[in-house]
């Protein structure tokens, strides 16, 4: 796999801060069930890493500690760790509001039974990944079946409330680009899956999520190999909005990994930016207990541009719901993987 560190080290993004810390993202591990082409972590079946116990209990010390609102889940395929269903439980006694960023498919994995059950019993918020509502578009992304299977874990889910008006089950899908390609303006596309869904499955889910594809990992990996790193760049460059800096997720988010340490989001997890805090060269989850992010630089890189290109992008999706006129035209589906 081609390093992508070294192409995007170089930056002129303008520098930002940390607000008040409010979300808790930690990565599990990088098992997964799926090995899809867009993923930045590089998850696979073949991964090996996943937290241990000694550092699922001191996510909870942390939100404790910490007031914070909310604890976001992911991977690889979250669900898979041994400890998953413990810190949800513990998160959710605390009050904590707790997201599963779920690739669906886990939902009829073999030791997942009464998985779905699970979450809706805690009221666990689910965001979930569904590149497109064509099958063929979806299978050729995360593998054959792969489109069958998400259809049948969103029909589960819609069956126990979610997605559902008044269930308070909050149900949210999630579309990357099918290549080098900034994603369409959310509102539209969000409106297309909801009538496209409801029409030939009868599924109904709350929001879209539409997220740039990263050059990091896996994604930048494959840039590199088709010769098309440097425009894709470009392009993310070309349709920078300054105004997308004052929402950028790591502005009030810290993203841990599997060993408990600490950086300003996923991307820079797999990139090895570790995050500033203080004077610690490497900062801990158990740092968190004594030392606030607030006001914090936060570690920056080219690859920051796919945050703050055209809508935005973040874990939450689009930063501006409607970008302008000169961003729109530039996603058109030139220089696709």
């Amino acid at each position: 796999m081609h390093a992508t560190l070294p192409l995007l080290a170089a930056t002129d993004f303008p520098p930002i801060r940390r607000r008040q810390l409010d979300t808790l993202q930690v990565n599990l591990g990088y098992k997964c069930n799926q090995s899809c082409l867009h993923c930045h972590v590089a998850a696979s079946p073949q991964r090996t890493e996943m937290m241990d116990a000694e550092h699922a209990a001191l996510v909870l010390d942390v939100l404790r500690a910490r007031g914070i609102a909310t604890l976001d889940l992911t991977g690889g395929a979250p669900e898979l760790s041994p400890h998953f269903r413990d810190l949800v439980r513990g998160a959710r006694a605390l009050g904590v509001r707790v997201i599963d960023r779920c690739n669906l498919t886990i939902l009829s994995e073999p030791g997942q039974d009464g998985l779905a059950e699970f979450l809706a019993q805690q009221g666990v918020e689910i965001t979930a990944s569904l590149p497109c509502y064509s099958p063929a578009n979806v299978d050729r992304q995360r593998g054959d079946g792969v489109f069958d299977c998400s259809i049948a874990g969103l029909q589960q889910l819609n069956t126990l409330g979610y997605g559902q008006d008044g269930s308070g089950l909050v149900l949210n899908l999630v579309y990357n680009p099918q290549g080098a390609l900034l994603p369409p303006p959310q509102g539209a596309l969000e409106s297309d899956y909801k009538r496209e869904l409801l029409a030939h499955f009868g599924i109904r889910f709350n929001h879209l999520f539409a997220l740039t594809n990263m050059p990091v990992q896996r994604f930048g990996s494959t840039l590199v190999s088709k010769g098309t790193f440097g425009s894709y760049m470009q392009l993310l460059r070309g349709a920078y909005q300054p105004q997308n800096l004052d929402t950028v997720m790591c502005r009030s988010m810290v993203s841990v990994d599997w060993q408990g340490y600490l950086y300003d989001c996923d991307f820079n997890q797999m990139l090895g930016l570790n995050a500033r805090l203080g004077d610690i060269q490497r900062p801990h989850l158990r740092d968190l207990l004594s030392h606030d992010p607030d006001g914090e630089d936060i570690r920056i890189a080219d690859h920051c541009y796919g945050c703050t290109a055209g809508q935005g992008s973040s874990c939450g999706g689009a930063l501006e719901p409607t970008p302008p006129l000169e961003v729109v035209l530039k996603f058109a589906p030139t220089g696709v993987l």
